[in-house]
């Protein structure tokens, strides 16, 4: 199957069932499409059950071809990164940059080795082989809020600004810094390298820092591009040139494309349209880029939902998905209880913070490409089917109810 015959199936696929969704069940547009995805794919599994083969082989042929982790993590990614980056107010941002960078950093480690074990406890209870390197890789692709399924739950949810700031900025950042863990214990487990705390310490500051600096580089041209235009189809296709490059270039040079689009994307949705565009070119390139967002949003959740007819499910990873699904959201408690509690020495929270960041943690499509980008082993299989539960639970259960959550424990100055 062509890429182009492939693409135009999936855009075909989500456009029917982003109908089906706003005419019947009506949730938000990319949780409906991944539900009825899902029920969709389940539905061809159990008439597969019944010698009905043709639906599920077909679909299992289609989601083959689609390389999940690649697709993501180096293609769409940095798309939907840039459009949610260009909507974020930098002042706020900068208000809240200390329970940001914490949760960003501190709280992805921490969430990483307490998922990690938990994860060897229950493996163990359930007589799951999994060595404890495996669960630490397991911990830190779960660790991550996913800024997908955050930013695209925040439209609705109907959170304040700087509450709001607060969950979409560390979902932006968190993602850069869940990758380079990632990659380090990516390369103890699968690659025998030796734990060093240099090896860390470069692979950090080349990632996350390099990654960050780059942005701001190319950030920095484009807007000195910006200032000297005044027609808003060029400069529409020099921001798409600049998540495309620049990702690209990211990537290239071994930097965080995700960090480095983040932060391209904040220059140029705060200086940019304050000193360098003009109503006309704002009121474009925010309707350009919230087509891309739904548009990409609307393909990956569907994705997510058909994947599940490539993924075997047992008794006890079923078991051992809903009792980690639990200790994920636990784990996400922990890592936030911690930096807020210390940083109320400082400054004021939201009474309910604590419970609203930890629900707001979703888990998203980041954590089915990590897994996925494993090497194939009976781990793996094991990983990626757990994954794929608590990402499909956290969308669904976490997703639907935030918004309530936020209306119950509203507060002004969250």
């Amino acid at each position: 199957m062509s890429l182009l015959t492939l693409s135009s199936l999936l855009i075909t696929v989500s456009a029917l069932f982003a109908y089906v969704n706003y005419r019947t069940i009506k949730l938000p547009t990319t949780i409906g499409i991944m539900v009825i995805s899902l029920l969709f794919s389940v539905v061809l599994v159990i008439l597969g059950k019944f010698g009905l083969n043709t639906g599920v082989d077909f679909a299992r042929e289609v989601v083959g071809q689609i390389e999940f982790d690649e697709a993501l993590l180096n293609g769409m990614l940095a798309f939907l990164l840039f459009a949610g980056a260009m909507h974020i107010d930098l002042e706020e941002l900068l208000k809240s940059k200390w329970i940001i960078g914490l949760l960003a950093s501190f709280g992805v480690v921490l969430s990483t080795f307490i998922v990690a074990g938990a994860a060897y406890l229950v493996f163990n209870l359930l007589n799951i082989k999994m060595p404890f390197l495996y669960c630490l890789l397991f911990g830190s692709l779960i660790a991550p809020t996913d800024p997908v399924a955050v930013l695209g739950v925040l439209k609705t949810a109907g959170a304040s600004k700087s509450l709001e700031t607060k969950i979409a900025g560390e979902s932006l950042f968190n993602d850069g810094v869940a990758i380079v863990v990632f990659l380090t214990i990516f390369g103890i487990a699968i690659n025998g390298e030796p734990l060093s705390a240099q090896h860390i310490a470069v692979l950090f500051v080349q990632e996350a820092i390099g990654g960050a600096v780059f942005g701001f580089v190319c950030g920095w041209v484009v807007l000195q591009m910006l200032k000297r235009v005044d027609n808003y189809q060029v400069e529409v296709l020099l921001t798409l040139a600049l998540v495309a490059g620049g990702a690209t270039g990211a990537a290239a040079l071994h930097l965080s494309a995700p960090i480095a689009v983040v932060v391209a994307g904040l220059m140029i949705g705060n200086h940019g349209k304050k000193g360098a565009m003009s109503k006309t070119t704002i009121q474009h390139l925010d309707t350009f880029w919230e087509l891309i967002d739904e548009i990409l949003n609307a393909i990956l959740f569907l994705i997510i939902g058909l994947e599940v007819v490539l993924i075997t499910f047992s008794g006890p990873i079923w078991i051992a998905a809903l009792l980690l699904t639990v200790c994920a959201l636990g784990a996400r408690m922990f890592a936030v209880s911690i930096p807020v509690t210390l940083l109320k020495l400082r400054r004021d929270f939201h009474p309910h913070v604590i419970k609203i960041l930890t629900w707001g943690g979703l888990r998203g499509g980041i954590s089915v490409a990590l897994a996925l980008s494993i090497p194939a082993s009976e781990q793996r299989d094991v990983i990626v089917a757990i994954t794929y539960v608590i990402v499909v639970i956290s969308i669904v259960l976490q997703g639907l109810t935030i918004g309530r959550l936020i209306k119950a424990t509203s507060e002004p100055n969250a």
